[in-house]
């Protein structure tokens, strides 16, 4: 296996991070690019790769304390910071990562950074403790945020802030919804141990994982009995609470978990509405395999209701709104870097045409639940004060604010009825 063509193509990701891409569209790419990489070199670009973004504030401190002026090559930058990391948060041999970067850094240019490359990674090996000591004395390395990012939290967050920014560079939990139509998490537990899983339950139906394993090591994950699904996320369609004969609409429904939720819970017909077409595919693959016949789906723009919209009113409408995602930043690390301190602000212009549309759709007594996977107030209950101030036959009947910890993302839920 070649371990440096992982750390490689791992270091081309920080770089096209760094000029504003998504990491999973970069990683998509690379893939495209390399069809023959082995499983082991792609689950290894995968770890460099996303570990770089989880940890990145604190790999560019420990970099620039070995540094005398800024690294003004962003390709060597990339991968002296790609083999920092599997220096301090993996268990590959340090002599093989040292020499694999010394290599391809090497290959930059005409070779005029081989020896200062050789230097950094070697001091840093020498002087690994004190350069990670020295991470708690700047907030940005410490806590793997923009200062902006931080002040945010503290401000909005005042009894939670430190909590949360730990478990944004914690490592997410894998956490299973079991089909209730299949059986409950005892039940599943007893299959999970005799595939030599190790599990608990976090509720009747849900299972988290003690590590990650692959979805084809699931027992019956083909045949629909459990879906991987965040612990927050599952909380959605139980807020929802749909009926059996109800008509509802999952707006924004890729890729696809809290629709299979809703026809889990409820002898109900569901709309899943998405503008993706290649995501939406990933919601129907999933209803199939989910073993249900009373969804469609439907690629649309859900503001243009003449799309989609065939003018008979829904019970319920799940509002899946986009955002920016700061509620799953341990999940999407590269989220930390890429957002700005008024991207909030933005998404939420953006969510008030998308709401108000859907209102439209809903029947006299329906409800409708606005859901984010962002702890950014702008875009939760600031939306919902602005969309109750502009609507007055909307009224609030709770609302939840989800902070990220060991058990779930962050998330936030606020179901409206209509009068």
């Amino acid at each position: 296996m070649s371990m440096a063509l992982a750390q490689k193509l791992a270091a081309d990701s920080i770089a096209a991070v760094a000029e504003g891409r998504n990491l999973q569209d970069v990683l998509a790419q690379i893939r495209t690019a390399h069809p023959d990489l082995t499983a082991q070199e792609n689950g290894a670009l995968q770890d460099i790769a996303y570990g770089c973004q989880r940890y990145l504030g604190s790999l560019k401190h420990m970099l620039a304390q070995m540094l005398k002026k800024p690294i003004g090559n962003p390709q060597l930058e990339s991968l002296l910071l790609a083999a920092l990391y599997q220096l301090h948060y993996t268990r590959n041999a340090p002599h093989a990562v040292v020499n694999e970067a010394v290599e391809s850094i090497a290959k930059i240019g005409r070779g005029q950074y081989r020896s200062f490359a050789n230097a950094v990674l070697r001091r840093f090996l020498r002087e690994r403790d004190k350069l990670a000591a020295s991470c708690k004395k700047d907030d940005v390395a410490k806590h793997n945020l923009p200062l902006w990012w931080v002040a945010y939290l503290k401000n909005h967050y005042p009894k939670h802030w430190h909590n949360i920014t730990a478990a944004l560079q914690s490592h997410p939990p894998m956490t299973l919804r079991v089909n209730r139509r299949h059986g409950n998490a005892e039940s599943y537990l007893e299959k999970l141990v005799a595939e030599g899983i190790a599990a608990k339950a976090l509720d009747e139906y849900a299972v988290t994982l003690e590590e990650a394993v692959p979805v084809n090591r699931l027992p019956g994950f083909s045949d629909g009995i459990v879906s991987v699904q965040d612990f927050g996320a599952q909380q959605a369609a139980y807020l929802l609470n749909p009926k059996d004969g109800e008509r509802i609409l999952d707006a924004c429904a890729a890729p696809g978990g809290k629709t299979g939720h809703i026809l889990e819970l409820a002898d109900c017909r569901v709309t899943a509405l998405d503008i993706d077409a290649g995501r939406l595919k990933r919601v129907e693959d999933n209803i199939v395999r989910l073993g249900f016949q009373t969804a469609s789906a439907a690629c649309a723009d859900a503001r243009d209701l003449a799309a989609w919209y065939d003018g008979k009113p829904f019970d319920a409408i799940l509002a899946d709104v986009p955002c920016t995602a700061s509620g799953v930043a341990r999940r999407n690390p590269d989220v930390k870097w890429l957002r700005r301190p008024t991207d909030a602000l933005k998404t939420a212009r953006q969510q008030e045409a998308l709401l108000d549309a859907l209102w439209q759709t809903l029947k006299q007594g329906g409800r409708m639940l606005l859901a984010t996977c962002s702890v950014f107030v702008e875009e939760n209950d600031g939306q919902l004060q602005k969309f109750l101030s502009r609507h007055n036959d909307a009224e609030p009947i709770e609302s939840h604010v989800l902070l990220p910890n060991k058990h779930q993302d962050g998330f936030y839920y606020a179901l409206i009825k209509k009068q």
